[in-house]
């Protein structure tokens, strides 16, 4: 097979298999459930990527810190990025800018080398309005009906209000090529074509296929996170269930609900032996 990058992965579901559900997100702090098949999925990302190239001016091999929680936004983001030919670096929220180290004062955020695009949550934009390396800062209000940020910084751009006039086809650059930057997790930068080597990879270690419901509760923030939480079930066909604030009381009927055959990173629940498989 000649090497493709992550965004073909995406364009091959949307054409085998439009409709079915890609991603499935829960907030057990709101509870929400939000399910989006291939084909709207894939609208969300065409949208971002556009607010990327028209709206934010971003070039192909660019970067963009993601200050982002798990979420299927989130999983859009990251798609948007290597549509668009940037480099996604995935960033604990909670920690610094670009992901890498450690700080103890997470009111100081530190910067990524050189200048940026950030996309921050709302829950932590106040924070990241000093990072001083960022070009441009796109807050995002995660808001169950995609409501605005609640109070928008000036000079911020508000994704929820910005992305609604963009268009849901996205023609990416001719200079876009699967040996572009893709992805920089735990100090390791990854080309498109190494991103999807690895969900082949994973997917053929897990043993997925296109029967499968990937239950994770895992940030993006780790190579094993993005593959469990995106890239895998993309590469195999199965689709994937993304948790956060994860309430270990619900795990047993969700599971049921959503046919669950798969999990990854759900910590304190011992699998059913033959019934579910667990990833990670």
């Amino acid at each position: 097979m000649s090497e493709i990058g992550p965004a073909e992965l995406l364009r091959r579901r949307v054409a085998d298999d439009p409709s079915r559900p890609l991603v499935t997100f829960y907030d057990d702090a709101t509870g929400e459930r939000v399910e989006l098949s291939a084909k709207t999925f894939d609208n969300w990302v065409a949208k971002t990527a556009n607010l990327l190239v028209d709206g934010l001016a971003a070039e192909p091999g660019g970067r963009v810190v993601l200050a982002l929680p798990p979420h299927w936004q989130s999983a859009a983001w990251l798609m948007a990025c290597w549509s668009a030919g940037l480099e996604a670096v995935p960033a604990d929220p909670g920690g610094p800018a670009d992901g890498t180290d450690e700080i103890s004062d997470a009111t100081e955020p530190a910067g990524a080398s050189g200048p940026y695009l950030l996309v921050a949550a709302e829950e932590v934009l106040d924070r990241m309005l000093t990072d001083p390396g960022a070009d441009e800062i796109v807050g995002l209000s995660l808001h169950a009906l995609g409501g605005a940020l609640a109070d928008c910084p000036p000079g911020v751009v508000d994704y929820a209000v910005e992305v609604r006039s963009y268009g849901d086809r996205f023609v990416p650059s001719a200079e876009i090529t699967p040996e572009s930057p893709a992805l920089h997790v735990t100090k390791t930068t990854l080309t498109g074509a190494e991103v999807v080597r690895e969900a082949f990879g994973a997917a053929a270690k897990w043993g997925l296929d296109a029967q499968d419901r990937v239950l994770v509760d895992m940030p993006y923030t780790t190579l094993d996170g993005v593959l469990a939480g995106l890239v895998a079930p993309l590469a195999s066909g199965a689709s994937v269930i993304i948790q956060r604030n994860f309430d270990k009381a619900a795990l047993e009927r969700r599971v049921t609900l959503e046919h669950v055959t798969a999990v990854a990173g759900v910590s304190g629940w011992n699998v059913p032996s033959g019934s579910v498989k667990r990833l990670l």
